[in-house]
């Protein structure tokens, strides 16, 4: 079920690296991989939800369109498009109920880490 959720949110098909493995390639170098929870080594005891994977993008323009292609695909939200202290975010699940944000810094946070703050 994730393989597949992953390969239409994405726009790309995964490549199986064992039976229980599976990369998706995001490009510039960036890959996202998923194991098979009952064969980690060593167990883990967290289950659905347990995990956020954050993605930033260039944008709000960007952000406000991958939000829009997620939602026509069916994406369930649990935070849509809202400004934060950091900048502009939404959160999607996945249908383990992990965690995928997606956000773009606002000015004031990109300078701050520009001066190493």
């Amino acid at each position: 079920m994730s393989k597949n959720f992953y390969t239409n949110t994405f726009e790309c098909d995964g490549e199986v690296l064992s039976p229980t493995f599976i990369s998706f390639s995001l490009g510039d170098g960036v890959s996202v991989e998923l194991k098979q929870l009952a064969q980690v080594s060593p167990k883990a005891h967290i289950t659905g939800g347990g995990t956020e994977l954050s993605l930033m993008v260039d944008n709000s323009k960007v952000l406000h369109r991958l939000y829009e292609q997620w939602k026509n695909k069916g994406v369930k939200f649990i935070q849509t498009p809202v400004e934060l202290i950091f900048g502009i975010t939404f959160v999607a699940i996945d249908p383990d109920g992990h965690r995928i944000r997606v956000f773009t810094q606002n000015k004031k946070s990109q300078n701050q880490n520009q001066n190493g703050l």
